[in-house]
């Protein structure tokens, strides 16, 4: 039976023709993954975007128990950009499959499944499930001293700094069409 799919499009008009084919083949999704109870689809037309190709965006949100896979696509029409995400979420579902959902029928729970993942085959030690870690001294700063220090330092996609302004810690990040977003974050 085909899983639920909705369907939301931002400044398309949603025509029968298109509704019926993204909620036929979203609908069949859970041939590759029975576990599948909702999918999303979302078709947007951007048109400030720089490139006639990255105007219309193809979103693709598969829900179910205890997980949740998403795909986001570019092109030079919705239906195109939609077909590249519904492949690139027929991936990632090989993916999840090939880690989490084959391995959940042995009765062990997902956080023994992810300590395999992290074990080092050559030696049989665990390998640290942090790579990296790095610390730095945070100096105040204003958005737009952020902004010149980003740049300075040759981050490309994000920057961590203390903000004068707020007493907070914010994060400054460039977003795809070139201009930059902060997230301020609040404690919950």
């Amino acid at each position: 039976m085909p899983n639920k799919v909705e369907v939301q499009t931002r400044q398309i008009r949603l025509t029968e023709r298109i509704e019926e084919y993204v909620s036929k083949k979203a609908g069949n999704l859970d041939h590759y993954l029975p576990a599948i109870e909702e999918a999303r689809v979302e078709l947007a037309h951007h048109k400030a975007a720089r490139d006639a190709k990255d105007r219309n965006v193809a979103q693709v949100t598969v829900f179910g128990k205890g997980f949740t896979l998403r795909s986001e696509e570019r092109a030079d029409e919705a239906l195109a950009a939609f077909d590249k995400a519904l492949d690139n979420m027929q991936r990632q579902i090989e993916r999840y499959k090939g880690k989490k959902y084959h391995n959940r029928g042995d009765g062990r729970s997902a956080a023994e499944v992810v300590l395999e993942d992290i074990i080092d085959e050559e030696t049989g030690e665990l390998s640290p499930l942090f790579a990296k870690r790095k610390k730095f001294i945070l100096y105040p700063m204003t958005e737009d001293e952020a902004v010149v220090q980003m740049r300075n330092l040759g981050h490309d996609n994000f920057f961590i700094f203390y903000n004068a302004e707020t007493s907070k810690i914010n994060v400054l990040y460039r977003r795809r069409n070139g201009s930059y977003g902060l997230i301020e974050p609040e404690l919950g």
